[in-house]
């Protein structure tokens, strides 16, 4: 009798994703405001897994629509895959819904056991006299070559850094999946840009630029000439209706995250020696 081949595998793995905290239990305000931020950055989510997070509204008594909610979500382009906290009225109503219920807090690594240390001997009672060991085995030390296997293996793979040396046009939208993008050119208004680490524009920078778009929060975004429509670090966006404020136009900016804030500095320039 052939042994059938398996037709699948069940893994665990730690995926990046979004989770979009929903911070009124009014979906009407809500839909509202995700529909304009869409209407900003429509590629910002770009199909990654989102989740919908619920312990700001965990204390209420209003339960969302979560069918409709997604059916919204999924009409844009979102993926939506469960939710995150919540009361248990609420969560069960995601279940039934059709959508997956999220651990409230992730697991957390295991703490290094340290050693015990032997208690001091009592003044009343002698120590006993230190018995000699037997000699035991010792493990050999792994090869230098196994080590750094081990070592590259268990850090998590990061990609080159993406580098474009041609003009961003108005409606191209780049994204560097899993490291930093540098831009040698400039980047026209309508243009966009989307890293899951950092952001170098070496040129004047008129498009968006989305910077940790896989919810890095220590992502920046580095422009030689400031003139973006909008800029956004780990889902938190800053958007120039009025233009940017005048100290920073056309000047080097860095964009970093400061909290839940997105904040723009100038960039020093560098002092001849």
């Amino acid at each position: 009798m052939t042994q059938e081949t398996p037709a699948f595998k069940i893994k665990h793995a730690n995926l990046p994703l979004f989770v979009l905290h929903a911070m009124t239990p009014d979906m009407a305000q809500f839909k509202q405001q995700l529909q304009a931020h869409l209407a900003q950055a429509p590629d910002f989510f770009s199909g990654a897994p989102v989740v919908l997070g619920l312990a700001a509204i965990a204390g209420v008594e209003t339960t969302p629509d979560f069918a409709d909610l997604a059916a919204f979500m999924r009409q844009r382009g979102m993926a939506i895959a469960g939710v995150l906290g919540g009361s248990a009225q609420q969560r069960q109503a995601a279940l039934d819904s059709g959508l997956g219920l999220f651990p409230d807090t992730p697991a957390r690594a295991p703490r290094k056991q340290q050693p015990a240390e032997p208690p001091p001997p009592s003044e009343a009672t002698p120590a006993p006299e230190a018995a000699v060991p037997e000699p035991q085995a010792v493990a050999p030390a792994p090869a230098p070559e196994a080590a750094a296997a081990e070592e590259a293996a268990a850090v998590p793979a990061r990609r080159p850094t993406l580098v474009i040396d041609k003009p961003v046009r108005t409606g191209q939208r780049i994204h560097a999946e899993g490291g930093d993008l540098v831009v040698l050119a400039i980047v026209n208004a309508g243009a966009e840009l989307i890293a899951d680490g950092d952001i170098h524009v070496y040129a004047p920078l008129r498009g968006r630029a989305l910077a940790g778009a896989r919810g890095d929060a220590s992502a920046r975004i580095f422009a030689q000439c400031m003139e973006a429509e909008l800029v956004s670090i780990a889902g938190y966006f800053q958007v120039f209706e009025e233009g940017i404020p005048a100290a920073l136009h056309g000047k080097p900016v860095q964009v970093f995250l400061d909290g839940e804030r997105v904040v723009l500095n100038p960039l020093a320039p560098m002092r001849q020696a």
